[in-house]
C-alpha cells in the first residue's frame, strides 16, 4: 500500500459524492435518502442539479461507478445482492450516522472486476462472495479469526465513544461502521479484497453462495457461541430467514426440540418454519391463552424449568408493551429489554441465552437480577466473524447438508427495489429471504424462485 495513504480509505459511501468514483462510468445503486425512503438511481450530483431537484423532484442521475482507492482493493461486479432484516433498521432511522445518499447492502456476491496493485489472490474474472464485515487480515482481532472486530476498518469516534470499542467497518452500513457503500448495486470497491472476498467454486450457484456473506455465518454462530449441545431444548425468538437458519443449525448441533416465538404480523412465519424443521414447536405471542405469557407457556412446555437454550434473532427496535414504545419514541432509550427479559426469566436456572438481534445502544427495565440470582449466561453473540465459518459452511452447501435455498421465497431485479424494499417492510406476500439480480447474474438456478414481475 503506498505509503502517502492511510492503511484503509473510509467514508466512501457513494462514490459520486465522495470523488473516489469515476462519473465518465455510471451504474445502477439503492441509496439512503432519509427515515422510510429508499432510491434506485436517482442521486443529486452537484449543484448543477440543485433546479431539477426543487422543481421536478429527483433528478434522474446514475452514481458514479468505484474506481481503486487503496493499493489492496477489488473493483466487484454484482451478481446477486439481498435485503437483510437488519436493512430494515437503517431504513427506519434506528441506526446512527446514515446520510443522504448513502449506497445500501451489506450482503453480495460478484465478479472480480479490477483489482489494486497489492491485490495477490484474487483473480479478474473469478466468481466471489464479501464478507458483510471489512477486515484488515492482520490486527490482533483478525489474526484471532475475530474479524468483525478488526481495529483497522472502522474510524467512528462516536462508536468507540458507546461501546468501549468499535466494530469492523461493514459494507452499506452507516457512518457509525465505516461509511463504507454496499452491494445494492452494480458494482462495490472491496477493501482488502484477498481478505474479505471468499472465491465461489462452480458447483456453488450465487443463489446459494450468496448467504455465506451474513446470514449463514451469523445464525451458525448464535448456535456455536450460545452453546447448544446434543440433546438440549432450544427456543428461538424471532422466525425471520436468522432465526430460521439458526433453529436448523440447532438441530445440526444435536439440539433435541426447538421452540419458536414469533406473532403479529409475523405470525405466518411460524406456518412457514413447521416446513422446514421437523417437529418444531411454535408460540404465537400475540394469542397467548387468557393469562399466559412467553415466560410461563415455555416454563409449561419444559417441566416447569424452561429451555436449556434462548436465542434472540429478532432485535431491539421492536417494542411490544407501550411503555417501551413511548420510551423509544421519546429516545428515552435505543432498544427495549423486553425480549431480553422474557429470555433470562424463561431459560432454566444456569441455562444459556444468546443475543444475535441488533441492539444498537442502551436499554432501560433490563432484569439484572433475575440474571445474576439464577446463574444465567447472557451471550453478546455480536456481529459474527463471518471469516471464521465461511469455509467450513461452503463445505457444508457442497455435500448438501445445508441448503440456503430452503429461507429464500422470491426474486426480484436490481431495478425494482425501491417497491421491494416497501415489501419487505411489510413482510407483504410471504417474503422470507430473497435474491436480487443484476444485469450480471448468470440464468437462475432451477431450486430458487422465479423473478417476481411487476
Amino acid at each position: 500500500m503506498s505509503s502517502t495513504k492511510p492503511a484503509l480509505t473510509t467514508d466512501v459511501s457513494n462514490y459520486a459524492d465522495t470523488g473516489y468514483g469515476d462519473p465518465s462510468l455510471t451504474m445502477k445503486a439503492l441509496t439512503w435518502q432519509g427515515k422510510n425512503q429508499v432510491k434506485l438511481g436517482k442521486y443529486i450530483i452537484g449543484q448543477q442539479n440543485i433546479y431539477l431537484e426543487m422543481n421536478f423532484g429527483w433528478a434522474e442521475v446514475e452514481t458514479a461507478r468505484p474506481t481503486i482507492v487503496d493499493d489492496e482493493d477489488v473493483i466487484l461486479k454484482v451478481t446477486g445482492s439481498t435485503i437483510c432484516g437488519s436493512d430494515l433498521h437503517l431504513l427506519h432511522s434506528a441506526i446512527p450516522e446514515m446520510h443522504k445518499g448513502d449506497i445500501l447492502g451489506h450482503e453480495f456476491c460478484g465478479i472480480v472486476e479490477k483489482i489494486g496493485p497489492k491485490v495477490k489472490k484474487r483473480k479478474i474474472g473469478e466468481r466471489a462472495v464479501a464478507s458483510f464485515q471489512i477486515a484488515c487480515g492482520e490486527c490482533y482481532y483478525c489474526e484471532k479469526k475475530l474479524s468483525s472486530l478488526c481495529e483497522r476498518t472502522n474510524g467512528s469516534a462516536s462508536e468507540k465513544s458507546l461501546y468501549g470499542r468499535r466494530t469492523a467497518g461493514m459494507f452499506g452500513y452507516s457512518h457509525f461502521t465505516g461509511g463504507f457503500a454496499g452491494g445494492q448495486a452494480e458494482f462495490v470497491r472491496v477493501p482488502f479484497g484477498d481478505v474479505n472476498l471468499l472465491p465461489l467454486p462452480d458447483d456453488v450457484p450465487d443463489e446459494q453462495g450468496l448467504y455465506l456473506s451474513d446470514v449463514l455465518a451469523t445464525s451458525w454462530n448464535a448456535v456455536v457461541d450460545t452453546g447448544v449441545k446434543p440433546g438440549d431444548t432450544v427456543a428461538v425468538w424471532g422466525a425471520g430467514p436468522i432465526g430460521q437458519m439458526a433453529a436448523e443449525f440447532a438441530v445440526v448441533n444435536g439440539a433435541s426440540r426447538i421452540i419458536m416465538i414469533d406473532g403479529g404480523e409475523g405470525r405466518w412465519r411460524l406456518d412457514f418454519m413447521k416446513t422446514k424443521v421437523k417437529n418444531l414447536e411454535t408460540i404465537d405471542f400475540t394469542r397467548l391463552p387468557r393469562g399466559e405469557t412467553v415466560v410461563t407457556m415455555l416454563k409449561k412446555l419444559c417441566d416447569g424449568r424452561g429451555p436449556d437454550i434462548a436465542i434472540e434473532c429478532a432485535a431491539g427496535e421492536y417494542a411490544k408493551g407501550l411503555g417501551h414504545a413511548i420510551q423509544r419514541s421519546l429516545g428515552m432509550e435505543n432498544d427495549t429489554s423486553e425480549l431480553l427479559n422474557e429470555m433470562i426469566e424463561s431459560v432454566r436456572g444456569f441455562g444459556c441465552c444468546g443475543v444475535t438481534g441488533i441492539y444498537t445502544g442502551y436499554c432501560n427495565h433490563f432484569n439484572i437480577g433475575s440474571l445474576m440470582e439464577t446463574g444465567i449466561h447472557l451471550n453478546g453473540n455480536g456481529q459474527a466473524p463471518v471469516q471464521k465459518y465461511w469455509e467450513e459452511l461452503l463445505v457444508l452447501i457442497q455435500q448438501e447438508k445445508i441448503c440456503p435455498c430452503d429461507m429464500v421465497t422470491h426474486r426480484f431485479d436490481l431495478n425494482d427495489m425501491e417497491k421491494v424494499y416497501d415489501l419487505f417492510n411489510s413482510r407483504a406476500n410471504g417474503m422470507q429471504k430473497i435474491f436480487v439480480q443484476t444485469r450480471f447474474s448468470a440464468p437462475r438456478y432451477a431450486a430458487s424462485p422465479a423473478l417476481t414481475v411487476f
